[in-house]
């Protein structure tokens, strides 16, 4: 996946840089685009979400989600991924 280097995504980062407490300071911007989806639908609000999925394009963030299909791991609440992956699959 591809790093936050986008001028938007890195502000978007700065915004809710509290969700992002265990990476530190430094490396923020440099979480890839998955951890930072997984990051923003799990613990941020909605509104958080649309304007992530308007950052990335929701086209690219379902992508980003089928992605993790069939992994025995998924760091995503399952409700939550069932929700916005039916949401995405809608809007994109």
């Amino acid at each position: 996946m591809k790093n936050a280097t986008n001028p938007q995504l890195i502000r978007f980062i700065d915004e809710h840089t509290g969700l992002f407490w265990y990476t530190p300071t430094n490396k923020k911007h440099e979480v890839s685009e998955q951890l930072l989806l997984e990051t923003i639908l799990n613990y941020a609000t909605f509104s958080d979400s649309l304007q992530l999925f308007d950052l990335l394009g929701y086209k690219h963030s379902l992508n980003i989600l089928r992605s993790l299909e069939g992994r025995k791991k998924m760091n995503y609440y399952p409700e939550l991924y069932h929700f916005y992956k039916l949401f995405l699959e809608k809007n994109a």
